[in-house]
């Protein structure tokens, strides 16, 4: 009992203390939870993505297309 007893120690207390604080703190619990989570998807949800399909949206203009033809200048609008 004395080496194994030393090694799973803190891993019991550990659990212990996770469970104490989930009953006593759930809303510091759980958003620690969810925020050791956040990394986490960063680098998994893009891998996950792209294996089920998605693809991103086509980049949105920042520019109005000019036509390719000769510029005529304005007339009839009596501004002259």
């Amino acid at each position: 009992m004395g080496v194994f007893s030393s090694v799973a120690r803190p891993a019991v207390n550990t659990f212990k203390y996770m469970r104490w604080a989930a009953h006593e703190r759930p809303v510091v619990f759980f958003s620690l939870i969810v925020g050791a989570i956040g990394p986490i998807a960063v680098v998994t949800v893009p891998q996950y993505r792209a294996k089920l399909g998605w693809k991103p949206a086509e980049r949105i203009p920042v520019t109005y297309p000019l036509p390719d033809r000769p510029r005529q200048p304005v007339s009839g609008y009596d501004d002259e």
